[in-house]
């Protein structure tokens, strides 16, 4: 049974975890992780054979790493026209949100007479993009991250994506990889692919950032790899709040909250809610639909609900919206009466999804808002994916004659006062061979 909780008795380590979720698995998965990372670092190519061998399939070499022009063809020719419809219904929806995002690639504005300061925008070189598998197919995920870096105008896209025990990419997630503009995709999944995009080797050129969701173990990877790399947003397992008031339906309640549950056991799913009415009818529900799963996501459910999730009961509703800015939710959905009113007093959240109209599941597939977000509490400081992850800003700055005299006293006063001679005899000399 999905348990009830209230907040207000919660003991303190019990709050603490249901803050922590997930992060408590990713703590425990850093020596694994640095251990893969190290042996890659020291063979390279060979490091990563080995693990590909043992992790993702056996009968790996280092030339079938790659995927063909053979497998995209097959791939595309195994595509249903119904899901070819829905991957390019998707796709249209993510370029269009995304390529509103893109600012403009010089601006420069006067901020007082001859002064002009402003920046430009370029892509980032070359970016790794990492698309999980072990728990099921991602070709969403291939499009959510994919279409944004096309978008920013990135020139070189490559995409790790573990492979099933025969060495064959997921076919949809090839396709998708196509359509939007990528053919440079590696069969590696887990630490072994974020370290070879994250090092270099001679198979996979290094990347100059990393980005997508991993499991415990990659998201431990990424720690490791910071430093190396720019390893993007912290994107770790599955985590969602449903904020429900007495209006809600609690059928929806119930539906919604298994949504990021199925995603796997390391899943944190909460509803939360004041409403006690709400609270018990909701948990009925969320049986009988546990029911309606296949036994492996039924499962994945039970125990991401048992262990990082259920149902939170809470005095009132700035009591909920309390917990979850504290929270800071990769996913938060709003089955409240006025979800527009509340808006504003969401500080902390990856996505907002506003009403019953709105599930996770049209965010993650058709809406055209990124689906992959900052999870463990990151979200009070990390956005969602956008074109600005894949871009870099260089600041602009242009004085005219007019410009330099209005600023040379300033410069020399601060420079003089730092103890910095070079930089105030930049400025004077400048003022003694102009005749200023």
């Amino acid at each position: 049974m999905t348990p009830i909780l209230k907040l207000s008795e919660l003991a303190e380590g019990q709050l603490a975890r249901l803050l922590r979720r997930s992060e408590i698995d990713i703590d425990s998965a850093l020596a694994v992780a640095q251990t893969v990372i190290d042996r890659v670092k020291a063979e390279g190519d060979a490091g990563v054979l080995h693990y590909a061998r043992t992790f993702d399939y056996p009968d790996a070499t280092l030339e079938s790493l790659r995927v063909t022009e053979e497998e995209f063809e097959r791939a595309e020719a195994q595509l249903e026209p119904e899901l070819r419809r829905a991957v390019e219904h998707s796709l249209r929806n993510i370029q269009a949100v995304h390529t509103k995002q893109m600012p403009p690639p010089i601006h420069l504005a006067e901020i007082e007479p001859g002064v002009l300061a402003g920046e430009k925008i370029t892509p980032i070189p070359r970016v790794g993009l990492y698309v999980p598998r072990g728990k099921g197919a991602f070709p969403s995920m291939m499009l959510m991250l994919a279409a944004p870096a096309r978008v920013a105008g990135v020139k070189s896209i490559a995409v790790c994506t573990p492979p099933d025990p025969q060495g064959q990419v997921e076919p949809v997630s090839l396709v998708a990889a196509r359509l939007a503009g990528v053919t440079e995709v590696y069969k590696l999944g887990g630490v072994q692919a974020l370290a070879a995009l994250g090092l270099g080797t001679g198979l996979v050129p290094k990347v100059d950032k990393l980005i997508g969701p991993c499991s415990a173990y990659g998201a431990a990877a990424k720690r490791i790899l910071f430093g190396s790399v720019d390893v993007g947003l912290p994107a770790g397992p599955s985590e969602s709040i449903i904020l429900a008031d007495e209006t809600a339906d609690p059928r929806l309640a119930a539906l919604d909250l298994l949504i990021e549950a199925e995603h796997g056991s390391d899943s944190a799913a909460l509803l939360v809610t004041h409403s006690g009415d709400l609270a018990q009818a909701a948990q009925g529900h969320v049986e009988t639909y546990l029911q309606q799963l296949p036994p492996r996501r039924r499962q994945f459910c039970e125990e991401g609900l048992a262990n990082y999730g259920g149902i939170l009961l809470t005095p009132d509703l700035n009591a909920s919206l309390d917990f979850i800015n504290t929270y800071a939710p990769e996913h938060l959905q709003l089955l409240v009466a006025d979800p527009l009113a509340l808006l504003g007093k969401i500080d902390n959240a990856g996505e907002i999804l506003l009403g019953a109209h709105t599930p996770s599941s049209a965010a993650t597939y058709a809406i055209g808002v990124n689906a992959v977000l900052p999870t463990g509490g990151f979200a009070r400081s990390y956005s969602a994916v956008s074109v600005f992850d894949f871009l870099k800003r260089s600041t602009v700055a242009y004085l005219t004659p007019e410009g330099f005299n209005g600023v040379k006293d300033t410069v020399t006063a601060l420079a003089d006062y730092e103890d910095f001679p070079a930089h105030a005899l930049a400025i004077r000399e400048r003022e003694r061979l102009w005749g200023l």
